[in-house]
């Protein structure tokens, strides 16, 4: 999609000749991926504007017109906002990147859930000005850290939904294993369902829905390991389960069989998030830190 400007309830931006000589409704629809119910819509409401005047959906596009779409309306949050520490990885207008920290839900489970990243979210828009509902874009388990990415309005929440059910987000996670691998990478693919003997666990599963974890070793130990996965989707609990499937649970993680060797919560970190912007076409590559207690972790483990 084209780079677009935000200025208020609008977007704008120039149409390239790329662009040119489609109906403007199949362009939106089919090249640039809204949601067919958004385009009817915009069009019904005469919300689309080129050279600032509403067109219908049949009307054939031009390079260099501009186009303006109202998709930014102010929403409520729809979670209440708590002021606390917020580490920001990435922003602009459409987009929020940010560091979750382990211990911490992503979002509310129950209706006693005051303090999850959800709200932290929720309260740094408040803060910020920004009339928008709170739309994590993907999930992290509780002790899980790492970069998660959030939609700063409706739209832009449609088109990064869409990117990953495509698997066009790459989402790339460190997590530190028992044992000794044969195979220094590798590709796991797998189906994940729920165990039925237990209420929160997943197990591989011929029943279960398609998930692929591709792995590679960065750094072999004594009797344990340093290994870099990419998700090509997004099951509950999907490197857990894979990992501890090959033999290999990750250090802490009881749940899959994994032991407190020198982490008390789960040894697994979101490290890098990378994505083609909804907006632009701009390659943006969000890198995360590990935490303190897993630096520490790497260093008892080398020593």
């Amino acid at each position: 999609m084209i780079a677009c400007v935000k200025t208020g309830e609008w977007l704008s931006g120039i149409l390239g000749a790329e662009d040119a000589g489609m109906q403007l409704g199949i362009l939106l629809r089919e090249k640039w991926r809204l949601p067919k119910k958004t385009v009817h819509l915009l069009f019904q409401q005469k919300e689309v504007l080129l050279q600032g005047s509403p067109v219908a959906q049949h009307t054939v596009t031009e390079a260099g017109q501009e186009i303006r779409m109202r998709v930014c309306l102010p929403e409520p949050l729809g979670i209440e906002p708590v002021t606390g520490k917020l580490e920001v990885l990435y922003e602009d207008d459409h987009l929020l990147i940010v560091n979750k920290p382990a211990g911490l839900l992503l979002h509310p489970t129950e209706k006693a859930h005051r303090q999850t990243l959800d709200h932290l979210v929720s309260g740094y828009f408040l803060q910020q000005g920004i009339q928008a509902k709170v739309r994590h874009v993907h999930r992290l388990d509780q002790e899980t850290s790492g970069a998660v990415l959030y939609a700063k309005h409706a739209l832009s929440s449609a088109l990064l939904d869409e990117r990953l059910r495509l698997s066009l987000i790459k989402r790339t996670y460190l997590a530190f294993v028992h044992g000794r691998f044969t195979k220094k990478s590798g590709t796991i693919n797998a189906p994940i369902g729920k165990d039925r003997h237990h209420p929160t666990r997943r197990r591989v599963s011929p029943g279960g829905d398609p998930a692929i974890t591709h792995y590679q070793v960065i750094n072999q130990y004594a009797d344990a390991a340093k290994v870099e996965c990419v998700l090509d989707t997004g099951r509950t609990h999907q490197i857990r389960v894979h990992l501890s499937y090959l033999g290999h649970p990750l250090l802490g993680d009881a749940l899959y069989g994994g032991k407190p060797l020198g982490i008390a919560r789960q040894a697994l970190h979101a490290v890098n998030l990378q994505l083609v912007h909804p907006f632009g076409e701009k390659s943006i590559r969000v890198d995360c830190p590990l935490p303190e207690e897993m630096l520490r972790l790497e260093r008892q483990l080398e020593g």
